[in-house]
């Protein structure tokens, strides 16, 4: 441990002090990063950094007097860093590029990197080459904000160096390589956050990402046989699924918009945080913690490759499926963009991503359904008492995801809109949660006659799967609170009055796509103080709303509240002019209609 300490802390220094020498020479050498359309940084950027990191994690690694696989990785990291460097320079072709990418991976596949999942030599061959090459993809397109590629390798490498050192692979040439990669990738990223004073550039993005694909092949060898492939999956894949996602989801939008995959644009996540408010390092740090969220997951399941840590595995893989869904739905391209791409084979799926969202959240109902029953079966039996009920979990499986499925069809299920769940849909879920568990016990009854079945997993199981249900769908809602209660910016609005329009009718009347922080409610009933409703404060009465008005902490009123004192009315509506504060009302009667001829 002192020795990965020792590599990571001298690597570090180097590369605090060659950063900035790269920037120098890239600024005297023209070696700049314009802004372009495609591209979301605005100002001229430097573009020599990746070079301060691979000088300095080839030279710490040549120092480790590196033998056999650690040679190769550096010989093979040099000419993806080699290639990077040219496409920094020329702006090569994407197929250029891919084809560098798999001629490295073949290099690597070649000196003995493999996957071991499958009991077939060409297809762990087969699938090496795609993690390596997407793996070093996927690094490649991360790098489009302010600090989040390098943030991200950081986190990444931090988890996969735990499952070395757990590993009793602390002292090994791989292991310290790995503390002299974040070493430089952390001395780079003191300059690279935003606003960055020095890009990476492909140089760097194709090295790291090379590198963590790698790395991850060589992280745990007594594990790589079939019996250990929850664990060798789970150390890189959870901590890189970040990277994995945007890259998927990247590619299928542009993809499914009538767009190239190589034709760059603020579409990543990253951009689609910044789109709903989000500041660049509100939005960098969002994604730096699913990062690590998921890299401790994976040291959940590293620990325990069955229960609890699958259980948390699976839960993590589908709630991050779920935000990126969220994500796709946010719209990113221009008016002009989407004008350009009518008429094409595929039409923009910016303002529509779930037209079939019938099929996707059957889809998702196949996963929570047997995670829900799972987990009851996990809850209800320890140890050697799950093992031995293991057999009636597998026969009662498909027994249970059936009689669930047409129960929620039955019960209306199907039939609501995520963005806009509510508690009458919760109990929907309920209802027909209920009615497919009554028909599980019916069917297994008549199937098994209840032998050796305990009764008491259905109870825990349909508990679970309401509140798996209701989550998932209530996840676009609660995602979207999530990130408005962070916004940065946005108009400040104070709403008067707490028994008036609901928080979803006044979000509406702004605009969906309008920026809005809710600093809370005021309300001149006493009772209501420090009560919470829709998830904001009541900050006080009247007289804490002029004193808001008066520190210019609110750029809009909401009367929410019918009548409305004269007297206080006419001070409101003076106050707000005085500060230039926005004094709106929202009517929300009802009116009977007159029909014209």
């Amino acid at each position: 441990m002192i020795r990965l300490a020792v590599y990571f802390v001298l690597s570090m220094g180097s590369s605090l002090i060659l950063t900035p020498v790269c920037r120098i020479a890239a600024h005297r050498f023209g070696f700049i990063a314009t802004p372009q359309q495609d591209r979301w940084h605005k100002r001229p950027t430097a573009l020599f950094g990746g070079v301060a990191i691979v000088a300095t994690a080839v030279v710490f690694g040549l120092a480790i007097r590196p033998v056999g696989a650690l040679w190769q990785l550096l010989v093979c990291g040099a000419a993806i860093a080699a290639f990077g460097f040219v496409d920094d320079w020329l702006s090569l072709k994407a197929s250029t590029k891919l084809i560098a990418q798999i001629a490295v991976a073949s290099l690597l596949l070649f000196f003995g990197y493999r996957l071991q999942w499958t009991t077939s030599m060409i297809g762990d061959a087969m699938l090496t080459l795609f993690w390596i090459v997407g793996i070093t993809n996927a690094f490649n397109l991360l790098d489009n904000m302010d600090g989040l590629c390098a943030g991200t390798v950081l986190i990444a490498g931090a988890f996969l160096l735990l499952v070395f050192v757990n590993g009793g692979a602390a002292a090994a040439p791989p292991a310290i390589y790995l503390a002299v990669l974040l070493g430089a990738t952390a001395g780079f990223l003191v300059y690279n956050f935003s606003p960055a004073s020095i890009f990476m550039g492909d140089t760097g993005s194709l090295f790291l990402g090379l590198n963590v694909a790698a790395l991850t092949l060589v992280a745990s060898p007594e594990t790589m046989g079939r019996s250990g492939l929850l664990t060798v999956v789970a150390a890189p894949v959870l901590p890189l699924l970040i990277p994995i996602v945007d890259t998927t989801l990247v590619t299928a939008l542009r993809l499914l918009s009538g767009r190239h995959p190589s034709q760059g644009g603020p579409d990543h996540m990253s951009h689609r945080l910044v789109a709903v408010g989000l500041s660049e390092r509100r939005a960098v740090a969002t994604l730096w913690a699913l990062a690590a969220a998921g890299g401790l997951v994976s040291v959940q399941l590293h620990q325990s490759a069955t229960g609890g840590g699958l259980i948390a595995a699976l839960t993590f893989v589908l709630a991050i499926v779920i935000f990126a869904v969220y994500l796709a739905r946010i719209r990113v391209y221009s008016e002009g963009d989407l004008k350009a791409l009518e008429g094409k084979a595929f039409t923009p799926l910016v303002a529509n991503f779930m037209y079939k969202r019938r099929v996707a959240e059957v889809l998702l109902d196949l996963c929570l359904i047997p995670l829900a029953y799972y987990t009851a079966y996990r809850l209800r039996f320890e140890g050697p008492l799950y093992a031995a009920n293991y057999r009636y979990f597998i026969q009662s499986l498909p027994v249970v995801l059936a009689a669930q499925l047409l129960a929620l069809f039955i019960a209306g299920g199907y039939r609501g809109a995520w963005q806009y769940f509510g508690m009458m849909d919760a109990v929907v879920f309920t209802k027909g949660v209920v009615l497919g568990t009554g028909a599980a016990v019916i069917a297994i009854f008549l199937l098994y006659r209840f032998e050796s079945y305990s009764q008491s997993v259905f109870i825990i199981d349909a508990a679970l799967l309401v509140l798996l249900l209701s989550a998932s769908r209530g996840s676009f809602r609660l995602i979207g609170e999530f990130l408005l209660r962070r916004t940065a910016g946005g108009r400040r609005c104070v709403i008067y009055g707490t028994t008036g329009a609901s928080m979803a009718t006044i979000r509406e009347a702004f605009g969906a796509d309008a920026p809005l922080k809710i600093v809370g409610y005021v309300d001149d009933d006493p009772r209501r103080r420090h009560m919470r409703v829709a998830g904001y404060p009541v900050v006080g009465g009247f007289s804490e709303l002029l004193d808001l008005l008066a520190r210019d902490e609110v750029d809009s009123v909401v009367l929410n509240v019918h009548p409305i004192d004269a007297e206080r009315l006419q001070q409101i509506n003076v106050a707000c002019k005085d500060h230039g504060v926005d004094l709106l009302a929202l009517d929300v009667r009802l009116t009977p209609f007159t029909a014209t001829s």
